[in-house]
Parts: C-alpha cells; structure tokens; sequence
C-alpha cells in the first residue's frame, strides 16, 4: 500500500518560535534574582533569600502594584474562582463526581452543584443519589465553572447555568494554560459553523454549533445519534489543526487569533496544516494580522 511519506531534516525543520524583537518578555529561572529593592511582595512563584525575591520557577515575572509574581510557561492548571473549564469525569463517588481538570489533583463536582434534569429546584435526596449515574459516568467531558478553591488546592465546581454540562460530539484538544487568554467570555459560536470552548484549564472543546432552545435535560442531554456532516466534520478538523499551530508557536488563543488563523488555513488542506512549515505560516501569519489591529 502506497503512502506519502515527509522526511525533513533537522537543519531543515523550521523555528516555530515566533517571539523576535524587543517584545520578548522577560523569562527568569529557578533561584534567579527578580529584584534586591525592598518594598516588594513576594507572590507566587517566588521565594525570599538574603533579602532578595527570587523566582522558583521557570515563567515570565508579573506585577501588580507592589505585588511580585512569576507565572510559569508550563504547568499545571491554577484555577481561580470563575474560571470556565472543560474536564472529564473520572469516578463517581457519594453525592460528588471526581473530576480530571488538568490541575495537581482532581477536582469536585458536588451533586448540589448541578442542575436537575427539567431545571427543578429542590433539595438532592437519595433517589437523586442513586441516579448519578445517569447524569454523569466515568469518562463524560463537561463544561463547569470553578466555584470555590479550597485550601490543599482541590477545585469545587458547578454546572448551574444552562449553558454548562455535558458536551455531545466533537473533539478535544489539550495546550498548556498559560496559552489561553483570559477573555470576559470563553463559549463562541465561530462565523466558519462551528463552536468553541476555550477552558482556562487549557482544555479546548470544539464541536459543531447545536440549538440547544427548548432543551430541559438540565445540561445532561448528549445526542450521541445525530449524524454530522462531512462539511462539519471538515470545519472541526480544520480548526483543531489551527488551534495547534497556534499552541506550538506558542501564541495566546482567544476566539480572535483562531478565527484569523482559520481564514489563514483555507489555501492549505487539512492534512496539510500538520506539517512545520505550514504552521509556521498560518501562525506568523496572524500574529501579523493581530499587529495590524493594535
């Protein structure tokens, strides 16, 4: 069986890193000296010795006012109160689901925390307990919001609002989340017909747009049955092989520099958008258009 095969090179391959110039931040290493000048806070990322703040990790420094933090480039997720998330379900224990969000430990999904099918309101009790299953098993992807952080760093979530909960057909795609750029909204609706999450966990879930009007599964309706179209299919491909380019030239994603990079990836087939050179292209590309709008 005859297959096209692409053998590069190293010398050949093409430098994905994109930062040139004099807007390189800044990048400090574990036990570098941040600043000897008092008056600073140190935060996280950072320790005290000899009266210097120094970085304990290898990221990119951040103040704010007075306050000295050093944000990692890779990482697991720190989530923040109100952070949108995309996860997967792990266990189900007693009145809580174990939840994988990308962060040090796993995550909680409390049984009040969601909606009840139909939107009732009324207190959990043991047949609701019983029927967890039914809602969410191991292995479900959901949309949720980060309620609360406890102390060990464990993240209570919640699926209140109609527009989390469990995600139907479409495909999931993982960058580090330091990548995601923290917009006021997360949930888009693309002009090129397809829908996006961008979880600040740096899960990213892109499926075709659904009309969910009229729907009262409470967020756990998934129509598993439904066929998409090839077109669909081609558009979800496509963009998920933009969402990588971006991620290996280690550009920030928003619903701004995809869609910019999807206009880009339209002369090129979507086999194509994995090779170096052509993610090299699309992404320099829209970063150049994403200068133009500055």
């Amino acid at each position: 069986m005859a297959s096209n095969v692409m053998i590069r090179l190293a010398s050949d391959r093409a430098n994905l890193s994109l930062l040139s110039g004099d807007s390189n931040p800044r990048l400090f290493t574990p036990g570098e000296v941040i600043t000897s000048q008092q008056g600073f806070m140190r935060g996280h990322g950072t320790y005290m010795e000899d009266e210097d703040i120094k970085s304990s990790v290898a990221g990119v420094m951040v103040q704010v006012n007075k306050l000295i933090t050093v944000k990692p480039l890779k990482g697991r997720y720190v989530g923040e109160i109100g952070d949108v998330i995309v996860a997967r379900v792990t266990d189900v224990q007693q009145k809580r689901w174990k939840v994988d969000t990308n962060s040090r430990l796993d995550s909680i999904l409390l049984l009040s925390s969601v909606n009840l099918p139909g939107g009732e309101l009324r207190r959990r009790g043991v047949e609701d307990e019983q029927q967890m299953r039914k809602y969410l098993q191991e292995g479900d992807l959901i949309s949720a919001e980060v309620q609360n952080v406890h102390s060990d760093g464990v993240l209570s979530l919640h699926t209140r609002s109609l527009k989390y909960g469990k995600l139907g057909q479409g495909i999931l795609v993982k960058v580090f989340p330091s990548l995601i750029k923290r917009r006021k909204t997360h949930f888009h609706n693309l002009p090129c017909g397809a829908s996006i999450i961008l979880g600040n966990n740096g899960f990213i879930w892109i499926s075709p747009i659904v009309n969910t009007e009229g729907e009262e599964g409470g967020g756990f309706t998934q129509n598993l049955e439904e066929s998409i179209s090839k077109q669909d299919r081609e558009v979800i491909s496509r963009l998920r092989n933009c969402v990588l380019a971006l991620a290996n030239c280690k550009m920030l994603l928003y619903d701004t520099s995809i869609l910019y990079a999807y206009e880009e990836s339209l002369k090129y087939e979507v086999h194509e958008l994995l090779h170096q050179e052509a993610m090299f292209d699309i992404a320099f590309l829209t970063q150049h258009k994403l200068r133009l709008q500055e």
